[in-house]
């Protein structure tokens, strides 16, 4: 089983390798000599180092405290969540799956060996409590691919106690800079490991690619918009396995993103080829929201619950609720998982690799942006004012809601596409981005209204042939009818801001 901790720490240098005194920090009260620990750690990775690409460790390693396997992801500067598993010969299933999203089928190998001496002092405050740990690694570096190289180095590592106040770090780290250390150049071991073991890469020439200079045409927008969410969708895929506050919605948004960017620079990319992937796209979408629509829905209208007096409560409610949601639900965390780890999954990442590298570009790609793009933006804004306008001559009922249905999705798909041409078009683009976001909420909420009163219809009809009252969901309803006219009133207004944008 995996269990994660989050570190906070930071790396020095000194020429002579030692460690000043310490007893000067503002909250020390005592250092305290915790002795020498010899570590012996293999870091793994693919032959080509796609995990050093992303900045993530993986490791084995015994000696020390912590023995075991150790997965690291960045989070910030100085700052990685450490996943960790029990010591094994092969690397962990669930530390395997972490990575799949960047390893793909490729192999898991050894890369390099460190070996480290380490002095560990802890920084206690006067009652007692660690508030950082402080060490001295004399470290030695093989190189297990390769060449075989091999370096070696001192280095002062400080690491926060759980919970402390990063503030903390940054007193000590005063300390040292008086007495001449200076921050570490590399951002782990594994880094300067890799960078003093291997061959040094040779150097780029200058402008010897468009995006050193930035992107310069309506493809070179387009592809960086694509590009964004593909690495969104590999990055985002641990947090989803991890079961991360919010990763399934964020996952589900960059999928929607990148299939919007694909219909609305259709002039830009050839959509024969960007169609399939598309579905390809839905399809995962679809996957990452079995459950979620469902929780929408019960977090509603639990939420319009409580709001009631207990007065117009009657009847088990709540247990009625808690029923009809457990019989909706499609899906499981293992079902998820089960999708992540599966062959079409994998195959889409590949997909998109390949689309980025090697892109079906038309004509069009090679115009100016503020021409290309903007044209592709007014023509998704000129389908939303369709819409809109035609939602708005219907009488309120369920054509209307249909309609204004339909001028959510393509609200929701402009609002994409202007939040992509920002880059290239400017102010222009991030106000109708602006506006168009707060449309896609009201109709959003307007959409929520309709989903809610077809589920508390459901409900009202359960309760009634178990004989149970079915007042409380008539007042529900009620409230939820008058949202959704409330919303509607507001839709005018709405649209007057969307429409004074100038593009």
């Amino acid at each position: 089983m995996a269990d994660t901790k989050r570190e906070i720490e930071r790396k020095y240098e000194s020429d002579d390798s030692g460690l000043p005194d310490l007893t000067g920090v503002a909250g020390v009260a005592a250092v305290i000599d915790k002795g020498v620990a010899h570590l012996d750690a293999t870091y793994y990775d693919t032959a080509d180092g796609r995990l050093a690409a992303s900045s993530i460790t993986l490791r084995r390693r015994t000696g020390g405290s912590d023995a075991g396997w150790h997965l690291k992801f960045p989070v910030g500067p100085g700052v990685r969540d450490e996943i960790r598993a029990p010591l094994s010969d092969a690397v962990p299933r669930t530390l395997a799956g972490l990575v799949r999203s960047r390893v793909r089928d490729a192999e898991l190998v050894p890369v390099v060996r460190l070996r480290s001496d380490r002095d560990v002092r802890d920084l206690t405050d006067a009652a007692g409590r660690l508030l950082a740990e402080v060490s001295v690694d004399a470290v030695y570096a093989e190189r297990l691919d390769g060449d075989g190289g091999d370096a070696q180095w001192t280095e002062i590592e400080v690491e926060l106690a759980d919970g402390g106040d990063p503030a903390f770090l940054d007193r000590v780290e005063k300390r040292l800079r008086r007495a001449g250390v200076r921050p570490s150049g590399s951002a782990s071991k594994l880094a300067r490991a890799l960078a003093e073991t291997g061959p040094r890469p040779k150097k780029k020439r200058k402008g010897s690619a468009a995006s050193d200079a930035g992107p310069v045409s309506a493809g070179d927008h387009v592809l960086a918009c694509l590009r964004a969410q593909r690495d969104a969708i590999v990055e985002l895929d641990p947090a989803v396995r991890r079961d991360m506050d919010d990763s399934v919605h964020a996952l589900r948004v960059a999928t929607r993103r990148m299939r919007s960017a694909f219909r609305s620079f259709g002039t830009v990319l050839d959509r024969s080829v960007t169609d399939p992937i598309g579905e390809e796209l839905k399809w995962l979408a679809g996957e990452l929201g079995v459950d979620r629509d469902q929780e929408v829905l019960t977090e509603r209208i639990t939420a319009a619950l409580d709001a009631l007096p207990r007065a117009l409560v009657t009847g088990p409610v709540r247990t009625r609720l808690r029923t009809w949601t457990h019989a909706r639900r499609g899906g499981s965390r293992r079902r998820l998982i089960a999708v992540l780890d599966g062959k079409r999954y994998l195959e889409l990442l590949g997909t998109l690799d390949a689309l980025i590298a090697d892109p079906p570009l038309c004509k069009a790609a090679a115009g100016a942006p503020e021409k290309v793009i903007a044209k592709a933006v007014r023509k998704d804004l000129a389908q939303v004012s369709d819409l809109v306008e035609r939602a708005l001559d219907l009488p309120p009922g369920h054509d209307r809601d249909l309609a204004l249905h339909e001028a959510r999705k393509r609200a929701k798909r402009t609002r994409y596409s202007a939040e992509a041409a920002t880059a290239a078009l400017g102010d222009p683009a991030a106000a109708l981005a602006r506006s168009m976001k707060a449309l896609q909420n009201l109709l959003g909420d307007h959409q929520d209204s309709v989903m809610t009163r077809e589920a508390l219809r459901d409900l009202a009809a359960q309760a009634q042939a178990a004989g149970e009252s079915s007042f409380t969901y008539g007042v529900l309803y009620g409230r939820e009818e008058l949202r959704a006219v409330r919303a509607e009133e507001a839709l005018p207004g709405a649209w007057s801001q969307v429409r004074a944008v100038t593009l």
